[in-house]
């Protein structure tokens, strides 16, 4: 069947998906099973009072969370599908987003597991199983779309992976020490305050850039690429999301500075890795701020970027358009050749609100002279929301979201489009430009501890940027486990 008349089965692909899910909760119990005759620990307050350290403590925690792991093993499982009915296209295009009904699903099952190596060194693996299709059998028509894990699927058949394999080293400055809790790719300890961070290896730059408390996860919290992260942040990476490199975090009082060289791909959204960082990287630096506001708590980060790899310039690729009648639409793939430069800023606001209410914006802009590198199609971008734990009505697991977001082209990209030119994710044939907007809203219920299920609405009115298509309303079912 073709992608606009498939029939809607919410559980067509689940006997992979199953298998898959066995596999991981087999390793998951073996390595359980080894955890417990390892060394996470307990550390009792009169032993620590002994110690050093605690001449740093000002508020000592109760007995039950003077924790301390040498090895982790930490599982996760998501899946969610998606689906939208009909909606209203004067017309459609090579990359354009199907106007008929249709769904779309992703799976992923990933591992966690970490060792203390030394003093202060902690070495992480993830290997992953994912599966996935898109809407309109390829990943095209939006530049916010609509699953965060959509990127790392390519087929309705589970595939494994390598997704991380890091070196992290912390070397402790004092200021004060603060527990560190039990965590997906972090072990349960202490810290001080005031310390260096170096992270080494294959890790996604978002594991250390442009965090925030209430939109980061599309596993358990909002599910749209532009709330996990700006959907302008073309920060470099392969096709997954995740690269090799290098990043040094600093902390002092209640700022953080961050600084990060990555690998990028050898063609743009391409899978291959480039390896060559001394011509071809991702650069970023974070400044982090962290405050209180009416006894609230909240931070303010501010993050520049800068790109340099082989890229299009949509100036060029418009005029070789224009200038060679009949050619293909994808003229940046005639256009590329030498090295350029794409360059972006961005400010990510979060903050706790009375009632259990959490607030977070990001905004960002960047030059919108070349093709996307590494992420999506957009040139700027602004998300904000509102967040709820459910404690407010007794039920303090469950989570309830609204959010807008709202992407922009730059002029180039704009004049590529409207003369019919063809890029990696979007292109409908011609262009009536308006901001691409989308409302997000999610409940997420929290069954148990280790179970969750959501259900997720999303609105997209002009899908890439083109009044003429659209609107698109968008439900989906999201089940998550951790173990």
């Amino acid at each position: 069947m073709t992608p606009h008349t498939k029939p809607l089965h919410f559980f067509q692909h689940w006997p992979s998906v199953l298998r898959s899910l066995l596999w991981v909760l087999l390793i998951g119990s073996v390595s359980q099973v080894g955890a417990q005759t390892s060394t996470p620990s307990w550390v009792s307050p009169a032993a620590l009072a002994q110690s050093p350290c605690c001449d740093l403590v000002s508020d000592p925690p109760s007995a039950n969370q003077w924790q301390h792991e040498d090895f982790t093993a930490k599982y996760q499982s998501t899946y969610n599908w998606q689906m939208h009915r009909r909606f209203n296209a004067l017309y459609s295009g090579p990359n354009s987003v199907q106007a008929g009904a249709d769904n779309m699903f992703t799976f992923s099952a990933t591992a966690h597991w970490g060792k203390r190596l030394w003093d202060g060194g902690e070495m992480y693996f993830n290997p992953e199983v994912v599966a996935g299709t898109p809407f309109s059998g390829n990943l095209v028509g939006l530049g916010g779309f609509t699953n965060g894990e959509i990127t790392r699927a390519s087929g309705s058949q589970p595939l494994p992976y390598v997704q991380r394999l890091f070196l992290r080293q912390i070397w402790g400055q004092g200021g004060g020490q603060e527990q560190v809790d039990a965590d997906f790719n972090q072990m349960a300890g202490w810290q001080d305050k005031n310390r260096w961070v170096l992270t080494v290896g294959n890790f996604s730059t978002l594991d250390v850039f442009d965090d925030n408390t209430y939109a980061k996860d599309p596993r358990t919290q909002f599910m749209n690429w532009g709330n996990w992260t700006y959907a302008a942040y073309d920060y470099a990476a392969d096709a997954r999301g995740y690269g090799w490199g290098a990043a040094v975090e600093w902390y002092q009082g209640d700022w953080a500075l961050r600084a990060a060289r990555m690998t990028g791909p050898k063609v743009p959204n391409g899978l291959p890795v480039d390896f060559n960082v001394l011509q071809h990287y991702g650069d970023q630096v974070e400044l982090e701020h962290a405050h209180q506001w009416w006894g609230k708590a909240g931070r303010v980060r501010l993050l520049a970027w800068h790109d340099r790899a082989v890229l299009a310039s949509f100036s060029d690729a418009t005029a070789y358009l224009q200038s060679h009648p009949g050619v293909a639409p994808e003229t940046i793939f005639n256009v590329r050749g030498t090295e350029k430069n794409k360059t972006g800023v961005g400010l990510n606001v979060e903050q706790a609100l009375p009632w259990n209410w959490g607030y977070f914006l990001r905004m960002m802009a960047t030059d919108g002279k070349t093709e996307t590198y590494a992420f999506t199609e957009v040139d700027k971008s602004l998300s904000t929301g509102l967040v709820n734990s459910g404690s407010s009505w007794g039920r303090a697991q469950d989570h309830i979201g609204v959010s807008l977001m709202i992407n922009g082209l730059s002029a180039q990209r704009k004049a590529y489009l409207n003369a019919g030119g063809i890029s990696f994710f979007i292109g409908d044939g011609a262009l009536k430009y308006q901001t691409e907007n989308i409302l997000e809203g999610f409940y997420n219920w929290g069954i148990s501890k280790t179970l969750g299920f959501t259900l997720d609405y999303q609105r997209i009115q002009n899908p890439a940027y083109n009044a003429a298509r659209g609107p698109i309303d968008v439900l989906a079912f999201r089940w998550h486990t951790e173990l």
